[in-house]
């Protein structure tokens, strides 16, 4: 681990671990890193090391591990990523700390809020950091409108809207309650993470009613949340409905629409604001729509450019998520769902 300063800002250069050969280190942290500024991806580890070694081969990656264990018992890895199924994401979590190595942890952190609570005080308790991979923050198109709604661009806001969904294989993990299944911790999170950050505050109020499976897990949630100052969002997710991804900010003068919202292309990612001309009263007609486009970044190199600022300040960078509050939103909706 190395300490640079990049463009006037003190970086500290991690070398990578990844913790398995998941969907999503192909997809998003494999490139991310190596589209980042400051990472370097340096081993993987799977319980395969035939696959380990082909995708260390595949990927260009320096070292291939047949355990988890060996690849954190390395002293030249700073860092590792947790792909892992959500049930292991506290054990190795916490079994990293034990080795000194920072955490970013796919979402959700955990099962739930005393998971998460007790993950946050062991890592901080072995002077590492602890993040919850919620890789949307950080893209520039998050940070772009975060500013356009603190700068008035839609009046007051008023309302966030967010829809997430896709059908799942029957046969998939995610359909299994006792590892954490179903759509509102997969996909659902995305929704309460993102009114959690426009609303700046922890809801108030919870209700929640879905439809589910018959081993109790999840498939289709709809959620109200109520924030101080009376600021309300919906969200809803499913594992039945076809793909949807979007949300919105609604205020007292406008509208922002952000499609692709948690998974832009990394091509022009864009959003359309559309603002009242006039009071109220004046027809739709007259709206002003504007379309907006934000610059080309990989929002997963974006995330580990932000986690190595974290670690080079010694705490999480804004608006980094650690996943504590988050789990605790998360478990209210879920009993809100299983109570009726």
């Amino acid at each position: 681990m190395r300490r640079w300063v990049g463009a006037g800002v003190d970086v500290m250069s991690l070398r990578w671990g990844l913790l398995g050969c998941a969907r999503i280190c192909r997809r998003g942290l494999i490139p991310g890193i190596r589209a980042s500024e400051s990472g370097t991806l340096a081993a993987l580890a799977s319980r395969s090391g035939d696959q380990a070694k082909a995708w260390a081969a595949e990927f260009g990656i320096p070292k291939a591990y047949a355990s988890y264990e060996e690849l954190l018992a390395d002293p030249e890895i700073d860092a590792v990523y947790i792909p892992l199924p959500n049930e292991l994401h506290k054990p190795w979590s916490e079994k990293a700390a034990d080795a000194g190595k920072h955490v970013l942890c796919e979402k959700p952190l955990a099962l739930d809020a005393d998971e998460a609570r007790a993950m946050a005080e062991h890592c901080r308790s072995r002077g590492v950091l602890l993040m919850e991979a919620f890789m949307w923050r950080h893209q520039p198109r998050t940070h772009a409108v975060r500013k356009l709604v603190d700068d008035g661009a839609i009046g007051e806001l008023r309302q966030v809207r967010a829809t997430f969904s896709f059908p799942i294989d029957p046969g998939d993990w995610r359909l299994d309650p006792k590892r954490g299944g179903g759509p509102m911790w997969d996909v659902g999170c995305y929704g309460v993470n993102a009114a959690r950050l426009f609303a700046k505050g922890e809801p108030t109020r919870v209700e929640a009613v879905g439809r589910l499976a018959p081993n109790g897990v999840d498939l289709t949630v709809a959620a109200v949340l109520q924030f101080p100052g009376d600021v309300l969002a919906t969200v809803d997710c499913s594992f039945e409905q076809p793909f949807q991804c979007v949300y919105e900010l609604v205020g007292s003068r406008g509208v922002l629409t952000v499609p692709d919202g948690f998974l832009p292309p990394v091509e022009g990612p864009g959003a359309t604001l559309r603002t009242m001309a006039a009071p109220s009263d004046v027809a739709a007609s007259d709206d002003r729509t504007e379309s907006l486009t934000f610059p080309a970044v990989d929002q997963y190199a974006a995330m580990v450019d932000a986690f190595d600022r974290s670690v080079a300040a010694g705490a999480l960078e804004a608006p980094a998520e650690d996943g504590v509050a988050q789990m605790r939103v998360l478990d209210a909706v879920l009993r809100g769902v299983k109570a009726r």
